[in-house]
């Protein structure tokens, strides 16, 4: 039975700079191409979600600007309730500004604005879930109070620790079922020498989370229940990182929303990721289940 996915994160306004390569410290380079569009990894895995078909809620703060307006306005145009997306007058919106090599690789600073304000008192206006997914983009008592909200309705809680600096408490990982960093931050969260060691680490933390640790053209990684298998990945052309982490959050809840076992819903999220890599820009790059469908039928 299919049910909704409530996200609880940041949303920001994108701007990006593709170039031939990124600047060294104190160099300027051109710019090929330039573009704006709403992101922030909260918003890029509620569009993921919903581009699934499912049910999907956005739990966010947008400032009292122009650009708040318009990143409320992406949300609904894909299908996504913003009824608990507040607007708040003391902060601008938030901000991101992104530069994409030649390769695909990318840089990204982000200006929190808004984001930064989020509380336990907007966490309270989320609609009852099946699967809450959060990161870190937001303060960290907002995580506590997604999370927790979400046990206490019994929906999976999923934790994308992104971006991540350090350990984080033991209470808040064990308020997470399911627990999605990619390699770098599985090592930034544990001190761990490799990514099987951390996930196992952050699996015991957590008294027994699934663990998903990404790792990019290497695939991935799932820890459950004391012991590890490895997901393959698919091989694509790919043009533009940004946004294949979100693609693979948002799909992956979508998923487990659904219904699907873990096993399905892994490899759907890593078409997903797989995908969002081949198209540039962030929201344009999230699949949708359609091309999905269409990406794993095809011959390999």
């Amino acid at each position: 039975m299919n049910g909704p996915v409530v996200v609880v994160g940041s949303i920001n306004l994108d701007t990006t700079f593709e170039v031939q390569r990124l600047p060294s410290p104190g160099e300027t380079v051109m710019a090929e191409t330039a573009r704006t569009g709403a992101g922030g990894k909260g918003a890029n895995q509620a569009v993921a979600a919903a581009r699934q078909g499912a049910e999907t809620a956005f739990v966010g703060l947008v400032g009292a600007d122009a650009s708040g307006g318009a990143l409320r306005d992406a949300l609904i145009e894909e299908g996504v309730d913003v009824d608990a997306c507040r607007v708040a007058p003391e902060a601008p919106s938030g901000q991101a500004l992104i530069t994409v090599d030649a390769r695909g690789t990318n840089t990204i600073v982000v200006a929190a604005g808004a984001n930064g304000l989020l509380t336990e008192d907007d966490i309270e206006l989320a609609p009852d879930a099946r699967v809450m997914l959060t990161q870190l983009e937001i303060p960290l008592s907002a995580v506590w109070a997604a999370l927790s909200k979400g046990r206490d309705m019994g929906a999976t809680t999923v934790l994308n620790p992104a971006p991540a600096s350090g350990p984080l408490d033991r209470g808040l990982l064990q308020l997470c079922d399911v627990i999605v960093p990619n390699e770098q931050e599985a090592l930034a969260l544990t001190g761990a020498a490799t990514a099987s060691d951390a996930a196992a680490e952050l699996g015991t933390s957590s008294d027994g989370a699934t663990v998903i640790v990404t790792l990019g053209e290497r695939g991935a990684i799932v820890w459950r229940n004391g012991e590890e298998t490895t997901v393959p990945a698919f091989r694509v052309d790919a043009v533009d990182t940004v946004a294949a982490g979100d693609a693979f959050c948002g799909v992956l809840a979508a998923s487990l929303a659904a219904g699907a076992p873990l096993e399905d819903a892994v490899r759907r999220a890593s078409a997903a990721g797989a995908l969002a890599t081949t198209v540039r820009g962030a929201l344009p790059s999230l699949p949708t289940r359609i091309r999905i469908d269409e990406f794993l039928t095809q011959p390999r």
